[in-house]
Formats: C-alpha cells, structure tokens, sequence
C-alpha cells in the first residue's frame, strides 16, 4: 500500500486526520479555545496556541515513527509496545475519554441545533450520532475521504470567517492586541490545551499505513501541529475583538456570526462546525473500531463485519448522548478536559519522550526481534 501512496496521503493526510479527531473537541464551537486561552489574553492566548503546536508537532512526529519501526498500525498494539504490560491502563483511560470527548461533541450539536433551528437539544445530538454512524461503519477508505474534503470545507470557512471579521470588526481586533494586557497563564493553558488533544496523533495511527519510511513519517508529524492550529489561530484573532466578554459565551463561534449579521454565512459555519464535529466523533469511533477489528482479525483471521462495526458505533454513541445531557457542553470543557490532560501527558507523552526516543536509538532492536532474539 505505502509504494502507491500519493504525495497528499503521505504528508497532508495524517496532519488531516489528526485536525480532524481534535477540532471537535479542540475549537469547534470556540468555547475551547476561550477556556484555555482567552484568560491569557490576546496575545497570550496566541503564545499558548503556538505553544500547543509545536507540542502537538514534536509528539507526532515521535509518535509516528515510533508506530512505523513497531509495527503499530492501532493505539491497542501501538500502547503495547511503549508500555508493555500496562497498556491496559491506558486503554481503561481512553475509554472514559472517549465517552468524555464524544459528548462534547453531542452536546455541541445540540446546542447549534437549538441556536440556528430551533430544534430541541436532544435533536440535534441525534443528528450527528447518525452521521458518525453512517461513515465510521464502512471503515477506512470512507474516513480517508470524511477527513480530506471536510478539511477543505473547514480551512475555507475559517478564511471567509477570518475575512469577514476584518471587515466588520476589525479595528476591534487591533484594539484588543494594542491594548495592554498582561500575557500571563498561557504556558499552563498551553499545555493543558495540547496534552488533552494529543492522542488523537495515537488515534489517526491507521491513516499512517501510507507512510514509505522515517523521512515521511518525521515530515508529517512536524505538519500535523500547523494543519491542526491554523483554523484555531484564525477563529482566536476573530474572537478577540470581544474581549473579555466573550468569554461568558456557551457558543462563542455563534455570538461571532450574530454580530457579523451574515444569515446565510451563519448557516455555511454552522454547517462546517458540524461537519467538523462529524469527522472528530468518526475518528474516535473508527479508533475503537480498528483496535477491535485487528484483535478479531489476529484471533479468528477474519475481518471484522460491518453489522459488528455498526453495533459497536451506535453503543459508544448512545452512551456519550446521555453523559452530554447530564452534564452540558461548558461544564465538560472546563472540567472533564483538564483531568484529560494530566491522564494523557502522564500515559502517554511522558512515555513516549523516554521510553519511545531510547527505542528509537539506531541500534535499539524492535520488539519483533526482541521477542525471537534476532
């Protein structure tokens, strides 16, 4: 498969994917992006979002060559190499993170729901659950497609946004940057953002398949941090001109559209915010499922059916719904992410950046050969 890969699928469509398992969860609907950066100010929220790419650039591009001299093409096999017999922990804490991040994302959509519809919150949530359903049960292939056309809906929505918001509040945005606020907090923020966020460069690891060799997987990881980040730069600049207010918003991306008086550009963002939402909650799902599929296909040598795929979907799903309307979108962003954060940087990245660079010494043998005594 990697000899015919083409130039996008080797460098462009990791830094895809992994934008896409982390913009629902990451800046979506902006409150993201104002609870962990807004505080800092202007430009420090700017310093912490550059802080938080160049960690999500360095931690990819380990990660991938980690995945590529292992053999690890899943997080299940993947987290067993780096952590040996206590890659069930970190599986343990995926799985409440994923019921975490995905309802997040349900409670998302049912907040655009009753903004610019109408509809009741549960609706809403119910929409993007089909639609996560319908995509991640036909597997690879269907998800590679998702991630590499909503990418290119979602960098020009966010260019238009960006455009518009020049025009119409534009001398807001300078006044924010000019004015004197102290730039403090953004490292914390900084790395809290980044270390909640950052399995998802563990999650994409079946986009990877295309990589030929070290070079590509090291370009790739270093481009994932800027194609994940430049949408969340250009929306933190827009959202600065209603500064600090702003901050009070559930949906700051909506309060934005209001004031731009934009009706029919409001529904195209909506619409992106969705879809953006949709390929977050396909690739957490599809991660579970290529984890599950490589353990039935190692055990029984066959595939995984698709009514297996669909039946464990709709049971990840039907859960987050409930935990997103118990709770709410605000309260599971400022509180259920930050325990996210110290769970990941503690099982994953602190792992990764000793354990993982020692294995990737030139002369430190694979696991494979480890175990043959090769």
């Amino acid at each position: 498969m990697a000899s015919k890969s083409t130039w996008l699928q080797r460098t462009l469509l990791p830094g895809f994917a992994f934008k896409a398992v982390v913009i629902g969860g990451g800046y979506a609907t902006g409150r993201e992006l104002v609870t962990f950066f807004m505080p800092s100010g202007p430009w420090g929220g700017l310093y912490g979002i550059l802080l938080a790419m160049a960690v999500w650039s360095t931690v990819c591009a380990v990660t991938f060559l980690f995945a590529l001299k292992t053999g690890s093409r899943d997080y299940r096999t993947f987290f067993s190499n780096l952590l040996g017999p206590l890659w069930p922990v970190f599986e343990i804490a995926f799985c409440m993170a994923i019921m975490v991040i995905l309802a997040v994302f349900a409670a998302a959509a049912g907040a655009i729901g009753q903004a610019v519809l109408g509809w009741p919150a549960l609706a809403g949530s119910l929409a993007l659950i089909g639609a996560i359903t319908l995509v991640a049960t036909f597997g690879n292939e269907a998800v590679e497609q998702l991630f590499k056309y909503v990418s290119f809906f979602l960098y020009a929505t966010y260019a238009v946004f960006l455009f518009l918001s020049l025009i119409h509040f534009g001398d807001r945005i300078g006044a924010a940057f000019a004015a004197d606020v102290p730039a403090t907090g953004w490292v914390v923020g900084g790395m809290t953002y980044a270390g909640y966020n950052i399995v998802g460069a563990a999650i994409i690891l079946p986009v990877i398949r295309h990589l030929r060799g070290p070079k590509d997987a090291i370009v790739a990881g270093l481009l994932a941090g800027p194609l994940a980040l430049l949408p969340a730069i250009l929306f933190f600049v827009c959202m600065a001109a209603f500064y600090p207010e702003i901050g009070g918003e559930a949906l700051p991306s909506d309060y934005l559209l209001a004031r731009l008086n934009f009706p029919s550009f409001r529904l195209i963002f909506q619409a992106m915010i969705f879809a953006a939402l949709l390929e977050s909650g396909v690739g957490q799902v599809h991660a579970i499922n290529e984890r599950i599929a490589h353990a039935y296909q190692t055990r029984t040598r066959n595939d995984l059916s698709l009514m297996a795929r669909l039946a464990v979907t709709v049971a990840i799903l039907v859960g987050s719904i409930f935990v997103a309307d118990r709770i709410g979108l605000v309260d599971l962003i400022a509180n259920g992410y930050r325990w996210l954060a110290y769970i990941f940087l503690g099982l994953y990245v602190l792992p990764l950046m000793t354990i993982g660079l020692w294995r990737l010494r030139p002369q430190a043998r694979s696991p494979a050969q480890e175990a043959t005594g090769a």
